[in-house]
């Protein structure tokens, strides 16, 4: 995730930055009805599903911590497990995590259309390709639009309806074209899409260049109907897992007023995890920063509101 944007932004949005002006002097909170100066934050937490240990993860966080939202990877194995949860909790906040990679090295999976619909998505050994360059090399727009359609019908086909759709590894943000196929999908049907489109305080702190980019970008999200974010922060910049709970309180106090998506990848690993991948004791290192009671408290003594997907659509759709 920390290349999101990095790649794509400095393409044909550049051009039409100029009609994002007002955007600098609303935050997308306050187009959203939040008061002028609220700092608003939805607590993400990415790739549900993966596995039985992230699932757990993910539910805990959210049960009994400041997450307010996730995403599930729909050509994951563990996908049914997190379906059957949302199903019996109607009310949460739970998104489409549309996943073109399998990035590890012997727990892998392909595509939900099947290599013949999306050969450009596929590896030598079946699978998606392990990186988003890979992906952004070999595949073409329409096959990653088939594969995005793939997993939002085994959504509907398992009676859910994403609140939103977002990327894993920020694939379709390595390509504009990729970008708008991503951006069409969610249109067409009404679902919001994670796009950062206001002051990008984290985001673009490292390529200030890409500010009118971003600004372009959220300004025609808006015009199609759905809600923007002001800023992502993709939790780069902690390596150690004992820094991660410093590192989300810093975010706490120092954000600016705005809409934020603080993204995280809460996981409890079992003894198996480590068959998966390494990034277990940061995974865990999320998952306890975001139940800590100093987390908690920090939301509250810094007036912070949390908020969801499900939130934003309702009030997108009551702005005229």
């Amino acid at each position: 995730m920390k290349t999101l944007l990095v790649p794509a932004l400095a393409f044909s949005l550049m051009t039409c930055a100029c009609t994002a002006a007002f955007a600098q002097e609303q935050t997308y909170a306050e187009r959203l009805g939040w008061p002028k100066g609220s700092r608003v934050v939805i607590f993400h937490v990415d790739d549900a599903g993966m596995s039985h240990d992230s699932n757990v993860g993910t539910i805990e966080a959210m049960e009994k911590g400041v997450a307010t939202s996730t995403s599930v990877m729909y050509p994951c194995p563990w996908v049914v497990e997190m379906a059957q949860y949302a199903k019996k909790h109607p009310d949460a906040d739970i998104g489409l995590h549309s996943t073109f990679t399998a990035e590890w090295d012997i727990y892998r999976w392909g595509p939900i259309a099947g290599k013949k619909a999306v050969p450009g998505l596929v590896d030598e050994e079946g699978c998606l390709w392990h990186g988003e360059d890979e992906a952004a090399k070999n595949a073409t727009p329409d096959e990653v639009e088939t594969e995005l359609r793939a997993q939002l019908d085994r959504a509907t086909t398992m009676g859910l309806k994403p609140t939103h759709i977002d990327t894993h590894m920020g694939t379709v943000f390595t390509r504009p074209d990729f970008l708008e196929r991503y951006v069409r999908v969610s249109a067409e049907n009404g679902i919001p899409v994670m796009v950062p489109g206001g002051h990008a305080q984290y985001l673009t702190q490292n390529a200030p260049e890409l500010v009118g980019g971003v600004k372009a970008l959220g300004e025609m999200v808006w015009a199609l109907g759905l809600p923007v974010l002001d800023d992502v922060h993709t939790g780069f910049g902690c390596e150690n897992p004992a820094d991660k709970k410093a590192q989300i309180l810093d975010f706490l106090h120092d954000m600016k007023p705005g809409l934020t998506q603080f993204i995280v990848h809460c996981t409890r690993p079992s003894e198996n995890f480590k068959n998966i991948a390494g990034s277990g004791p940061m995974r865990l290192a999320e998952l306890e920063a975001l139940t800590a009671p100093e987390v908690k408290k920090a939301v509250a003594d810094e007036k912070i509101i949390l908020t969801t997907w499900r939130e934003l659509k309702q009030r997108r759709d009551a702005v005229k």
